[in-house]
């Protein structure tokens, strides 16, 4: 008795295509996760938190936690935005792993922003899981006013939506 495949050979086939192509754009998302993971983990070990460490006129590293989202937005809600999020960020997660598994091999430019907004999405969303909170430490200000504080997972998500956007912009139209 012979047992049937629960994929047939050309769904397995295309399957087989689309992992090929998105293959880089995977290990680019692995290399900034680990970069993220290892910023943050020699922040938590090397700065004291909430106090500055100046490094230039602009800019300091200051260790803090953040349990709600950009902008410490739902920071102070309870407890219970930890879960929220980490059930958002593993939704996002899934759609753009999907979105990127299915583009073709000339959309360069939409593959690099899915690819870094990915990324930065699974960076926080492992501090979510392991700790609770998300670790930012890169304070940038002027005078005395300070932009909230941020992370590499951060700077690859605003990076990846800016590209987002300007595809959205002014990347041709195709035919479908």
């Amino acid at each position: 008795m012979t047992e049937k495949s629960a994929i047939s050979p050309e769904a397995s086939s295309a399957l087989g295509r689309a992992l090929s192509r998105a293959v880089p754009w995977l290990v680019l998302a692995a290399c900034l996760i680990a970069l993220d993971q290892a910023t943050k983990l020699a922040a938590d070990a090397y700065l004291a938190p909430y106090r500055p460490r100046p490094l230039l006129p602009f800019f300091n590293l200051t260790l803090m936690y953040n349990e709600g989202a950009a902008f410490s937005f739902l920071s102070e809600a309870g407890g219970w935005q930890r879960w929220f999020f980490i059930a958002l960020s593993s939704v996002v997660s899934v759609v753009l792993l999907v979105w990127l598994l299915r583009l073709p091999r000339e959309e360069r430019w939409l593959a690099l922003a899915l690819t870094l907004v990915l990324a930065g999405a699974l960076g926080n969303l492992i501090d979510r899981v392991a700790y609770g909170h998300v670790i930012d430490f890169l304070d940038f200000y002027v005078g005395r006013w300070h932009w909230p504080a941020f992370n590499v997972a951060d700077s690859a998500i605003s990076v990846g939506a800016v590209l987002l956007v300007a595809h959205s912009l002014f990347a041709p139209r195709r035919e479908p």
